[in-house]
């Protein structure tokens, strides 16, 4: 049979591969397949040193050069008779030689002569053959935007199919993607948000402190009911008071810096020697860094967490704050006041304390820390301004005829909130006082808000702090600084006459009221715009109509104006003795929303941009979803009142009327 003569040239731009040649008498001897021969006479053959020519194929026939098919066609026919090869290779050879509609017609005609058994070959060959990897043929930049468009667990699935699969689905560019989507706010898409977790952005050595630890009650997750306690009661007080009459032992503990503050305890919190040299960064790969984010995010809304308890307080803890990205030390610090009258100092990697600060005759309510300075209130009616890192007394502050419960600074404003249901505002630059009277009750809680950032007074003076010195009361009086609080300094103040009260500092005077709670109102929590996530976007939105109405009057400019849209707002959250949280509207002094779960008193709330926790009277701690009003978990371990709160990215600290201070970690 004399086999077919090869078409003209056509413009079908694949070269396929020439079918497997017959099998010479030869080959018995010296077998050597040949897969590339454009000879389609296969009874001469010599063996050549040139090159062959390029062949341009498509990305199938690439793949079947690559895996050697027509190699194993080749096995196949050899081990047939010879006429039977002739025949095969007759077909194989008119096919290959045709044009791309004459191949079609072929195969259609081909299909038609098929019994079901030969389309069922078919139909298994061709779920395999159609099949292409479209990254073995795509650009990398292309495989990586086309990688873009997967979720997380999408691309973990994907990196587990090839090795180039897996180097295109870790690359750093299509998870610093992922992480920007989800780190810091909640994905539009998924509905997940990560922590930012600041303190791991910048690589930091574990520190080692030089006094002994205290001791620690480490278990892994408290799921157990707390005890009852002789400490604790069973309806929540109306006041918080202890005995007026110092202990035999606590009166001699008035001075402002004890003997036990030794240089070994706080030479941890000085500043580093310049001449030690930082170890030098490190960066990681984006994976890594969604990985430990969303083990973190899946621990807190799976309730995995273990807990760490300090104890050194006498009595109950009554106030704390903690500081994560301190420049130095490179440690967490952890600050606690009680109604031991003490203030102490913790490392919250070691649970170890650092300082021990002695100075007030009361119990301490009230404090707050920065880079620098300690400033805290007390029940003996002063506020002392400390260096913490040292545990020396800076300055006294005289001014309330009670006791200090509150107090909130910024950079050039000092608020205080007292018994005697006065607020003091302190002038930091000037040294000036005055006061703000309007509560008829304790003054639980106050909250400074800059609603106005830019139009802070570009006048610069030292603070009353910048100078280090023996006791120097401030007469209340002075008002001389007053002119000198940037516009827009607001304060939000709240009160156990249920209450909550906003005033404008440089009017001096109540502007907004916002009432709703049916007791106290213990604590607040004001979440500024960046904080805010959903309900402060949700604003915005809002004022953007799609088309603004026609205002009849009116000039297009004066239209314009109307519907700028409005700057984000904060939201402020409080918690009150009637067992309920309420998150406000300022704009309007409206509830907006309010959270029922605890069967007693909320003592403490803390919220940031994934979620809101309180501690209550009823000795738990609730994790809430701010947008859902619901309750995630529930943290049991306390056997007294939960007085304060810290959150954190990735823990909770909690004081207690126990005398001890929890940290519940969720960082796995």
């Amino acid at each position: 049979m004399a086999l077919p003569q090869p078409q003209p040239q056509s413009s079908y731009v694949c070269d396929t591969l020439p079918a497997p040649r017959l099998a010479g008498p030869s080959d018995s001897e010296k077998p050597e397949p040949v897969v590339v021969d454009d000879d389609p006479e296969p009874d001469t053959f010599t063996y050549t040193f040139q090159q062959p020519p390029a062949r341009k194929l498509c990305v199938r026939h690439q793949r079947m050069a690559d895996e050697g098919t027509n190699l194993k066609l080749q096995q196949s026919l050899d081990a047939l008779p010879l006429e039977e090869r002739e025949a095969i290779n007759a077909v194989w050879s008119n096919f290959s030689s045709s044009s791309h509609p004459r191949r079609a017609l072929i195969l259609q005609g081909l299909l038609t002569m098929c019994c079901f058994s030969q389309l069922s070959l078919l139909t298994e060959q061709l779920a395999h053959l159609i099949r292409i990897d479209p990254f073995a043929v795509l650009p990398r930049e292309v495989s990586l935007k086309v990688l873009g468009y997967l979720d997380a667990t999408s691309l973990c699935r994907a990196a587990q199919v090839t090795r180039r699969w897996k180097s295109l689905a870790d690359d750093n560019i299509v998870w610093q993607s992922i992480c920007e989507q989800h780190i810091g706010q909640k994905c539009h898409k998924c509905g997940w948000g990560l922590p930012i977790l600041e303190k791991k952005r910048i690589y930091r050595p574990r520190s080692r402190s030089p006094c002994t630890p205290p001791v620690l009650a480490e278990s892994s997750s408290l799921k157990r009911s707390a005890p009852d306690s002789a400490m604790c009661a069973t309806y929540p007080p109306t006041k918080r008071h202890r005995s007026n009459s110092p202990s035999s032992d606590e009166s001699q503990d008035t001075t402002e810096s004890h003997a036990h503050d030794s240089y070994s305890y706080s030479s941890a919190l000085l500043a580093p020697d310049p001449s030690e040299s930082l170890p030098p960064s490190i960066t990681r790969p984006w994976k890594d860094v969604y990985s430990e984010r969303m083990t973190i995010e899946r621990n807190w809304r799976r309730s995995r967490y273990t807990v760490r308890t300090l104890k050194g307080h006498t009595d109950g803890v009554m106030c704390l704050q903690f500081n994560e990205t301190l420049s130095h030390p490179a440690f967490p610090v952890l600050i606690t006041g009680s109604y031991d009258r003490t203030v102490r100092v913790w490392n919250m990697e070691t649970g170890q304390e650092l300082q021990c600060m002695r100075g007030h005759t009361r119990a301490v309510r009230a404090l707050q820390f920065d880079e620098v300075k300690l400033i805290t209130g007390s029940m003996d009616c002063t506020i002392k301004v400390w260096d913490w890192r040292r545990g020396k007394c800076i300055r006294t502050l005289n001014g309330h005829s009670e006791g200090v419960v509150c107090l909130n600074f910024d950079t050039n404003v000092l608020a205080s909130g007292s018994v005697d249901s006065t607020i003091k505002v302190w002038n930091l630059r000037t040294g000036g006082a005055f006061t703000l009277r309007g509560h008829s009750d304790w003054v639980n809680a106050v909250q400074l808000w800059d609603s106005n950032p830019g139009a802070r007074n570009s006048s610069t003076g030292e603070s009353i702090f910048d100078v280090s010195g023996s006791t120097s009361p401030i007469s209340s009086s002075t008002s001389k600084g007053s002119s000198q609080i940037d516009p827009g300094k607001m304060l939000f103040s709240a009160s156990d006459d249920g209450i909550i009260k906003l005033w404008d500092l440089n009017l001096r005077t109540c502007v907004r009221q916002f009432v709703g709670h049916g007791a106290q109102v213990q604590s607040m929590r004001l979440l500024l715009a960046n904080e805010c996530g959903e309900e402060s976007v949700e604003e915005v939105e809002e004022a953007i109509p799609g088309s603004p109405p026609t205002v009849p009057g009116a000039d297009a400019e004066d239209q314009v104006e109307a519907f700028v849209p409005k700057r984000k707002q904060p939201i402020l959250i409080s918690g009150s003795l009637d067992n309920t949280i309420k998150l406000w509207d300022i704009e309007t002094g409206q509830a907006m929303r309010t959270y029922f779960g605890h069967i007693e008193g909320v003592w403490a709330v803390a919220s940031d941009k994934m979620r809101l926790v309180s501690g209550s009277h009823d000795r738990t701690i609730k994790v809430w979803s701010r947008d859902k009003e619901s309750c995630n978990s529930t943290l049991i371990g306390h056997e007294a009142a939960v007085s304060c709160i810290g959150l954190g990215e990735d823990k909770i600290v909690s004081g207690s009327d126990d005398c001890t201070i929890k940290i519940w970690s969720f960082a796995g």
